[in-house]
């Protein structure tokens, strides 16, 4: 199957030494890109809330989800409804967004957007909405229409959840953003371009950020960690295995889902 997957997938670096870590009670967890995966989602949050439950001296533990929850998937609806009414879980819940969720805000407010969100794979999420993906060269009439039927099918509550994402979140010494940071510029300096898209200039760069990054955005054949950035989206769509981060501490361990278990 990594034959075939090659083409999506960055090769690790050695890993380095790990930097200081979270005060003394405090727990995170991050979860990489869904992609409409609601089984794998199902059993990642199951396995969190039960981690959680189990530990002991927990001051306070949150959940943060990277981003990337729709397209590609033909769960992403199911996958939205799941995480705008998660409750009664012993942890906080922050979300950030990915550039799909971007794409498919984009479409809902310029028609003209829908050709590029179709291409990353926005057609999925819109028939889990119920609504038929227009044809690639379907004319201007036809995105209009296939807009307004989305934006009527979207409930309000997963049209809120959307509005309301978050471009980062820093619990020092980490910083969890969907695909990564600009090195060379300052966490004032970024831009939300910069944390939806950045892969390359990111990824390759031997620059220390300010914070070690927690990111996904970019599919590896494993997860990825060193002193500069953790990677978690292990391709889910793709490879069936969606990938948590915990950190606690100085201690940095991973949470695997895989499609078939039990």
């Amino acid at each position: 199957m990594f034959d075939r997957l090659k083409p999506f997938f960055m090769p690790q670096a050695r890993a380095k030494a790990r930097p200081a870590g979270l005060a003394p009670g405090v727990r995170l967890y991050a979860v990489g890109d869904v992609h409409g995966q609601d089984d794998l989602l199902d059993r990642m949050l199951a396995r969190i809330r039960h981690d959680t439950l189990a530990a002991d001296g927990l001051v306070s533990a949150t959940l943060i989800m990277l981003g990337d929850y729709v397209d590609r998937g033909h769960g992403s609806a199911r996958v939205i409804e799941r995480l705008s009414t998660l409750t009664d879980m012993p942890f906080d819940v922050r979300f950030l967004k990915g550039n799909h969720e971007q794409a498919m805000l984009d479409f809902l407010a310029d028609p003209a957007a829908g050709p590029v969100w179709v291409q990353y794979g926005g057609g999925e999420t819109m028939a889990g909405y119920g609504v038929k993906p227009p044809a690639a060269q379907a004319g201007p009439q036809a995105w209009r229409e296939a807009q307004e039927a989305l934006a009527r099918a979207i409930p309000d509550h997963h049209r809120a959840f959307l509005d309301g994402l978050e471009p980062y979140v820093v619990e020092a010494p980490y910083m969890f953003v969907h695909a990564g940071v600009d090195p060379a510029k300052p966490l004032a300096q970024q831009s939300e371009q910069d944390f939806y898209w950045i892969r390359e200039k990111f990824l390759y760069s031997p620059r220390r950020f300010e914070y070690v990054v927690v990111h996904g955005h970019t599919p590896e054949q494993d997860y990825f960690h060193d002193d500069r950035r953790i990677g978690i989206d292990t391709g889910a769509y793709l490879t069936g295995v969606l990938t948590a981060v915990r950190l606690e501490g100085q201690a940095v361990s991973f949470l695997q889902t895989r499609r078939g278990e039990r």
